[in-house]
C-alpha cells in the first residue's frame, strides 16, 4: 500500500522488444474491427500483441460481464510473457471489479498498465492499494486505432507509452496565459474528472495528500465541472494539494453560452488555495493526436509561468 503522501516505490519495469502487450477491456464495449486496427499499428511498431478471444462478449454496456473482466486483468498480471498492459478503452465499468480484483496478484506481477478516463478508478487504485506507478495514457482502441498509416511513424511518437522513466513535458498554449504561475513538488496523481469524484464515500476513496493533481474530463459543462469540484473540495480533498494541472477539457462547454468557461468555473472553485494551476496538459481526453502519458504515483515537479506547463521528473 502506498504511504499517504509519498510516491509509489514500485515502478514497473520498462517494455522490452521481445515481450507482449497483453489487451484488456475492464469497461465498456466496443468495435471489433477497431481492435484489430490497433494491434496492427502497435505490431507495426515492433511490438507484440495478445487479447483474450473473451475479450469480444458483451453484456449490457459492458465488455462482458464483471467476473470475466476480472480474471482477464488478472491473467495479464499473471501470465509471465506480457509486460505492458493495455486497455482497449475506457466508457464505464471499472468500479465493477474493485472489489473483486486479487491485488496480492497485482503485486507479485507489477506491470506497466495503461489507460485514462473511466481506467482512472483503476490507475489510482492500483497506485494506491499496490504501491505502483501506473501510466495515464492512450488507448488501444480510442488511440492507437485512429493512427492514419500514412501518419504512422510521427503519430508514433507522439504516442509512445513505453518508457520507465517519464521525460520532460511542456505544452505551450497557443493562446492565452496560464491562470497562476509557480513551482511545487509533490507526487503526480489524478486522472478523470467524473471518477475521482466518484471514489468519495467508499473503501476506495483517492488519496491525494502531497499531490500534484491532474484533472480532466470530456463533454462536461462548466457547471457540472464546478460542482465536481467542490465535492472534492468539501470532502478535504485539496486541503494537502500542492499544485494543479488540467487538461484539454474538450467539449466542457455551456452550449449558447460564451460570457464564462470552463476555465473560469475552474478558477472560481479554486481561488482561495495558493498553489500553481495549469491549463491544457493533452493527456487523456485531447482534441487533437497528441496525447501524453503521465506516470501517477511518480515524484514530479511542476512549473508554471505565464505561457507554458512543464512536469518533469524528480
Amino acid at each position: 500500500m502506498r504511504k499517504p503522501g509519498e510516491p509509489a516505490r514500485v515502478v514497473p519495469p520498462s517494455h522490452a522488444p521481445d515481450k507482449v502487450i497483453g489487451v484488456v477491456a475492464p469497461a465498456s464495449s466496443f468495435d471489433e474491427a477497431k481492435l484489430v486496427k490497433a494491434c496492427r499499428v502497435l505490431n507495426k511498431s515492433g511490438h507484440r500483441t495478445f487479447y483474450l478471444d473473451s475479450i469480444h462478449e458483451k453484456e449490457l454496456y459492458f465488455a462482458g460481464s464483471a467476473k470475466r473482466r476480472t480474471r482477464e486483468l488478472e491473467e495479464m498480471f499473471l501470465r509471465p510473457e506480457v509486460d505492458v498492459i493495455l486497455c482497449a478503452r475506457g466508457g464505464y465499468g471499472s468500479n465493477h471489479l474493485l472489489p473483486r480484483l486479487d491485488m496480492d496478484v497485482v503485486r507479485a506481477n507489477p506491470k506497466m498498465f495503461v489507460g485514462y478516463s473511466d481506467i482512472t478508478t483503476l490507475l489510482t487504485y492500483f497506485c494506491d492499494q499496490a504501491d505502483l506507478v501506473t501510466f495515464h495514457g492512450p488507448m488501444a482502441v480510442t488511440d492507437y486505432a485512429n493512427i492514419p498509416f500514412t501518419r504512422f511513424n510521427k503519430e508514433m511518437r507522439k504516442l509512445s507509452v513505453f518508457a520507465n522513466r517519464m521525460d520532460t513535458l511542456q505544452y505551450r498554449l497557443r493562446r492565452g496565459r496560464q491562470p497562476r504561475a509557480g513551482r511545487a513538488q509533490g507526487v503526480l496523481y489524478g486522472g478523470c474528472l467524473s471518477m475521482l469524484a466518484a471514489s468519495l464515500g467508499t473503501p476506495y476513496e483517492i488519496n491525494t495528500e502531497n499531490t500534484v493533481l491532474f484533472i480532466e474530463d470530456i463533454n462536461t459543462k462548466p457547471y457540472q465541472v464546478d460542482r465536481m469540484l467542490m465535492q472534492l473540495k468539501l470532502a478535504g480533498k485539496f486541503r494537502a494539494v500542492r499544485g494543479f494541472v488540467f487538461g484539454e477539457m474538450p467539449g466542457c462547454v455551456q452550449p449558447g453560452v460564451k460570457d464564462y468557461s470552463v476555465q473560469d468555473a475552474i478558477l472560481n472553485v479554486l481561488a482561495d488555495l495558493k498553489v500553481p494551476i495549469g491549463f491544457g496538459m493533452p493527456s487523456g481526453h485531447v482534441e487533437r493526436a497528441t496525447n501524453v502519458t503521465l506516470p501517477i504515483g511518480a515524484a514530479v515537479q511542476l512549473t508554471v509561468d505565464d505561457t507554458s506547463v512543464m512536469l518533469e521528473s524528480i
